[in-house]
């Protein structure tokens, strides 16, 4: 791993085929965030139900990154503690009342996200990494069934 690694942006990553153990440092980032992300959604929703639905997604995002951290230590085929610089969160600007259009651009989000990691899930070389991706990529298409029904309890 390579502390001074550049930074990948979500574009970056979802341009690969194979997740190196950089990538891999840069999505457990982005999947820690991910559980900020929905928690700012929910508090903005106006809508109870959708808010849970939002929370859940937030929840399982953070597992996600715990699946992540596991891959990276399979990699390096050792123990591995996220980084100091791992655990920082990107923040997260939103406008104050969500709604459906915004909604509906989060539940391609996860669909692409399920995409991309069946592509990254092809391509390891590791069975049980590429078992791990493909559990996270599951679970985003299901995070886009949950944000449809949000969309549904406040429309």
């Amino acid at each position: 791993m390579n502390e001074s690694a550049p930074k990948y942006s979500l574009a970056d990553l979802s341009a690969l085929a194979v997740l190196d153990v950089d990538a891999l440092c840069a999505l457990y980032t982005l999947e820690m965030t991910g559980e900020d992300f929905y928690a700012a959604l929910a508090d903005r929703v106006g809508n109870e139900e959708a808010a849970v639905l939002l929370r859940r997604n937030g929840r399982e995002e953070a597992a996600h990154a715990r699946r992540v951290e596991r891959a990276i230590a399979i990699k390096l085929g050792r123990e591995f503690t996220p980084t100091a610089e791992m655990l920082e969160r990107t923040p997260i600007t939103l406008p104050d009342n969500i709604g459906p259009d915004l909604l509906r651009m989060i539940v391609q989000g996860e669909l692409d996200g399920d995409a991309g990691y069946q592509r990254w899930a092809d391509n390891e070389p590791d069975p049980e990494v590429a078992r791990l991706l493909r559990l996270n990529g599951r679970e985003e298409t299901i995070h886009g069934r949950r944000v449809e029904e949000a969309i549904a309890l406040i429309s």
